[in-house]
């Protein structure tokens, strides 16, 4: 009955968008495409945000990747790459322009007849393996509700900040209202709006929202080059063997894998 569509933004050079701000486009490029942080950013895309989407439980979903017009080449080249183990993602080369307007368009040509769940994650996010499955699980239970409105939001309140390192992953439990990504807006079939169209924490002044606080749904990256401003506190552990599991188990994310990708950078 849904289309379940995804949105992930990979430093694309957008006009707004972002916390950290920049004078004119070229110097946001020049943040965004900057050797040290594309390095990190394919390394943690790699570790959180892939990990929990090539191990959905449910496969049918969409992920489209949007990047800019200007990104290097080669670096073009290591995206494609890395995407192509999962079917599931479509890449987007975009020009720059206004943020939501941009991400709007992307979402709406990306959909089809159907009512769509729509949600967006960063490229330092990752969602729980059954995040497709338990998120179209809950809007066919309340159909009667969406059938009802524009738009309905669905929000998993359980996850993780988490942080990959050489030595494993630095993580802490959080309970967080309208966090991305474990967020999602199901729109009707033919309304416009999409889940770009709304600062993610405010979603609840414009439309019904069903809050749910299932275990474990999301991880929250973070880095030395995190725009969000979200940092591991002084809860934040270097996961044990149980930890581990618990994300190898919840996220599809594995400790090795981490420590393999992030050990070259420390040594």
């Amino acid at each position: 009955m849904y289309q379940v569509l995804g949105l992930c933004r990979f430093s694309y050079p957008a006009l707004g968008g972002f916390q950290t701000e920049h004078d004119s486009h070229e110097a946001r490029a020049r943040f965004l495409y900057a050797d040290a942080r594309l390095d990190e950013r394919f390394r943690i895309f790699q570790a959180f945000t892939l990990a929990g989407l090539m191990a959905q439980t449910d496969p049918d979903f969409t992920l489209v990747v949007v990047i800019g017009a200007d990104m290097p080449s080669h670096r073009l080249e290591q995206l494609r790459a890395l995407l192509a183990p999962l079917p599931q993602a479509v890449l987007r080369i975009m020009a720059p322009g206004r943020h939501r307007s941009v991400m709007q368009q992307i979402i709406n040509d990306a959909r089809d007849k159907r009512p769509c769940i729509q949600f967006r994650m960063d490229d330092d996010d990752g969602v729980a393996c059954d995040f497709v499955a338990k998120t179209r699980a809950v809007a066919g239970d309340a159909a009667p509700l969406i059938a009802r409105h524009r738009l309905t939001a669905i929000d998993f309140t359980r996850g993780h900040i988490a942080q990959p390192t050489a030595a494993g992953i630095l993580a802490e439990p959080t309970q967080r209202q309208y966090w991305v990504p474990s967020l999602s807006v199901v729109a009707r079939a033919g309304e416009a709006l999409t889940v770009m169209n709304f600062n993610h924490v405010k979603l609840w002044q414009f439309m019904p929202t069903i809050t749910l606080h299932d275990p474990d749904m999301f991880v929250r990256g973070v880095s030395d080059w995190n725009d969000s401003g979200v940092r591991s506190g002084p809860a934040a552990v270097l996961l044990d063997g149980a930890g581990e599991a618990l994300f190898a188990r919840r996220y599809g994310i594995s400790a090795d894998r981490v420590r393999a990708l992030f050990h070259s950078v420390s040594g």
